[in-house]
């Protein structure tokens, strides 16, 4: 009973020092903080039942785990979902806390219109800043698997943005004639 109370405490101490880490990855693998709580603990249940199994420090476990249950919801929810607007301006450099949170929103939102596995590199790469070998251990996958990944991903959230973009410029466009023919 004193090895169980021991492990309860190492793992409240390891998330009250990594949980708001953990909880930014998931809350990025799935587009809310709302859904990233959820596959957080869902981790951590995983992590409770698996314990014995689990040697040293359970953050790679973790991670992995988040990254394999974000992948299993995004299959089960099946088809990707249709683009959607996401801001009224056109992506720049933010000039204020405001734009900054809108900015990031957008890129959120980017990032759920990616499959997992990019999705998952590219957030793991840029957002945890691990290099492609750490990745790659954390994936069970090889170097080039990740780079292949991670260009892929950003050359499809490329595309995204501009599309994003466009649409934007279009819709203010029509916003504009709109006006001009109550005039």
């Amino acid at each position: 009973m004193l090895v169980q109370d021991q492990r309860v405490e190492n793992l409240e101490q390891f998330l009250a020092q990594r949980g708001q880490a953990l909880l930014r990855t998931a809350a990025l693998l799935t587009g809310s903080v709302e859904a990233g709580e959820d596959l957080l603990q869902s981790a951590i249940e995983r992590l409770l039942r698996q314990r014995g199994r689990v040697d040293g420090d359970p953050e790679g476990y973790l991670r992995r785990t988040l990254c394999n249950l974000a992948a299993d919801e995004f299959r089960r929810r099946g088809r990707w979902r249709r683009k959607l607007l996401l801001l009224q301006t056109p992506a720049r450099a933010p000039a204020d806390a405001i734009a900054a949170v809108d900015l990031r929103d957008a890129m959120v939102r980017l990032l759920g219109q990616l499959p997992p596995q990019q999705r998952t590199v590219l957030v793991l790469r840029y957002w945890e800043q691990l290099n492609g070998a750490e990745t790659a251990e954390l994936l069970g996958c090889s170097e080039d698997a990740v780079k292949s990944a991670a260009s892929r991903g950003l050359r499809r959230l490329r595309k995204l943005a501009d599309s994003m973009q466009h649409d934007q410029m279009q819709a203010n466009g029509m916003t504009a004639r709109a006006m001009e023919e109550r005039s």
